[in-house]
C-alpha cells in the first residue's frame, strides 16, 4: 500500500487543503468585526457616557461570562461539531450589535443595559473562538500546523490592522450607532460564508451527559501540565492586555487631546507589525523551542508597557504598540503549536476551549482593574501592567515544561479526566 503523501511545509501547501480557504475567509471577516467592535465599544463608553470605569466594566462583561461557561461550550463543540456552533455565535453577535445601535438611537440605552447586552452576547463567544482554533488541526496535516498557526495568529493581528482604524474612523465620521450596525453586518457576512464549510468529526471521550463532559474537560486541562502552565502564565500576562485596552485610548483622547481615529491607528500599528512577525516565525519549525519563543516576548512586554510612563507625546504609545506587535508573532505561533501537540484530538474541543479562555481570562480582569485605577492615575494602571508582565515571565520560566518528556504528567490528566 502506498504511503500517504505528506505535504512539504509551505504557505502555498495550505491552499491545497480542501475548503480551508472558506473557513479562513469566514474567520477573517468575523475577526475584523470583533476588532472593530472592541474599539467602538470602549470609545462609546468613554465618549458617550464619559466614564473610564464603565469602559472597563463593558470590556470585562463582553468577555468574562463566556469564559465562565467555556467548559460547556467545549463539550458542545466536541459532541455536536464546530461549524454550526460557530455560525450561531456570529448570529448572536450581530443581533446584539443591532440591538445596541437601535436602543442608543432611541435614547433607551442606560449604562446597565449596555453591560447586560454585552454580557449575554459574550456567552456564545467561545463557540467561534475555540471552534475555529480546534478545527484547524483537524483540517490541516500536522506538517502544516506552524503555517496554519501563523495564519491563525495573523488573522487576529491583520484584523487589528484593518478593524481598529476603520472602527474608530466610522465612529468618528458616522456616529457610534452606524459603526455598530456596520460591525453587525460583518458578522452576518461571516455567518453566510461559513455555511457549508467542512466539519470533521473525531472520536470523542464522552459520557453522554453535557455537564459531566464539561467537568471532564476542566479536569483534563488542569491535569495536562502544559495547558495548566500556559493558563497560569498567559492569564497573568493578559492582565496587561486589558490595561492597554483602557490606557491607550485615555492617553490619546484625554492627555494628548487627539481624535478617536488616532486610537484606531495606534492599535492598527500593533497589528501591522504583528503581521510581519507572525508570518516570519510561521516559517520556522518550533518543536522543542516553544518555551523560549513564549518567554522572550513575555520579557519584551515588560519594557513595552513601561515605556508608556515616558511623557513624550505619541511616540511612547507608537513604540509600545509596534514592538508589542513584533513580539506577539512568535508567542502566538509557539503557543498554538505547543497546545496542539500536547492535546489528545479526542479532547480538542473541550481542552482548547478551556485552555484558550483560561489564557485570556486576565484580559477582562485587567481592563476592569485599569478602569478603576485610572480614576486615581493613568500611571498607576501602567505600573500594574508592568508588574503583571514581570510575574507572567517568572511563572512561565518556572511552570512551562521544557520538553515533551518533562511534560509526561499529561497522561495522568487524560486518565483523570476519563474517570
Amino acid at each position: 500500500m502506498a504511503e500517504p503523501v505528506t505535504p512539504a511545509p509551505s504557505y502555498r501547501a495550505l491552499l491545497a487543503v480542501p475548503s480551508l480557504g472558506r473557513v479562513l475567509l469566514g474567520m477573517q471577516i468575523s475577526r475584523i468585526a470583533q476588532s472593530m467592535v472592541s474599539i467602538v465599544v470602549i470609545l462609546f463608553a468613554l465618549q458617550r457616557y464619559n466614564s473610564a470605569p464603565l469602559a472597563g466594566t463593558v470590556a470585562f462583561f463582553s468577555i468574562a461570562p463566556g469564559m465562565v461557561i467555556s467548559p460547556i461550550a467545549g463539550a458542545l463543540l466536541d459532541r455536536h461539531g464546530r461549524v454550526r456552533l460557530i455560525i450561531l455565535d456570529y448570529v448572536v453577535a450581530a443581533t446584539s450589535l443591532f440591538l445596541v445601535a437601535s436602543l442608543s438611537l432611541a435614547g433607551a440605552l442606560p449604562a446597565w443595559l449596555l453591560v447586560l447586552i454585552a454580557a449575554v452576547a459574550s456567552i456564545t463567544g467561545p463557540l467561534s473562538s475555540s471552534g475555529l482554533r480546534s478545527l484547524f488541526p483537524l483540517l490541516v496535516p500536522k506538517p502544516l500546523w506552524e503555517r496554519v498557526n501563523a495564519v491563525d495568529s495573523n488573522g487576529w493581528v491583520l484584523a487589528t490592522v484593518v478593524g481598529a482604524p476603520f472602527g474608530a474612523v466610522f465612529a468618528q465620521l458616522l456616529g457610534f450607532e452606524a459603526a455598530l450596525a456596520i460591525v453587525g453586518g460583518g458578522y452576518v457576512i461571516a455567518a453566510l460564508v461559513m455555511i457549508g464549510a467542512p466539519d470533521p468529526r473525531t472520536d470523542v471521550a464522552s459520557t453522554g451527559n453535557l455537564l459531566r463532559d464539561a467537568w471532564m474537560g476542566l479536569v483534563y486541562t488542569w491535569h495536562n501540565r502544559t495547558l495548566r502552565a500556559l493558563a497560569i502564565s498567559l492569564s497573568t500576562m493578559n492582565l496587561t492586555g486589558g490595561v492597554i485596552e483602557i490606557v491607550v485610548p485615555l492617553l490619546i483622547l484625554r492627555r494628548l487631546g487627539m481624535g478617536q481615529d488616532m486610537v484606531g491607528y495606534m492599535f492598527g500599528l500593533s497589528g501591522a507589525f504583528g503581521v510581519v512577525s507572525a508570518f516570519s516565525f510561521g516559517r520556522l519549525k518550533t518543536e522543542g523551542r516553544e518555551k523560549r519563543l513564549i518567554l522572550i516576548p513575555a520579557t519584551v512586554f515588560i519594557g513595552t508597557t513601561a515605556i508608556l510612563l515616558w511623557p513624550a507625546g505619541l511616540l511612547p504609545i507608537a513604540l509600545c504598540m509596534a514592538i508589542s506587535g513584533l513580539a506577539n508573532g512568535p508567542l502566538d505561533v509557539a503557543m498554538f503549536t505547543l497546545r496542539q501537540r500536547r492535546t489528545d484530538p479526542a479532547w480538542m474541543g473541550r481542552a482548547f476551549t478551556v485552555s484558550m479562555n483560561l489564557n485570556f481570562s486576565g484580559f477582562p480582569i485587567g481592563a476592569a482593574i485599569a478602569g478603576v485605577l485610572v480614576t486615581v492615575s493613568i500611571e498607576a494602571a501602567i505600573l500594574f501592567g508592568v508588574a503583571a508582565n514581570v510575574a507572567a515571565a517568572i511563572l512561565g520560566v518556572v511552570l512551562i515544561p521544557n520538553s515533551d518528556e518533562e511534560a509526561a504528567g499529561e497522561a495522568a490528566g487524560e486518565a483523570a479526566a476519563a474517570t
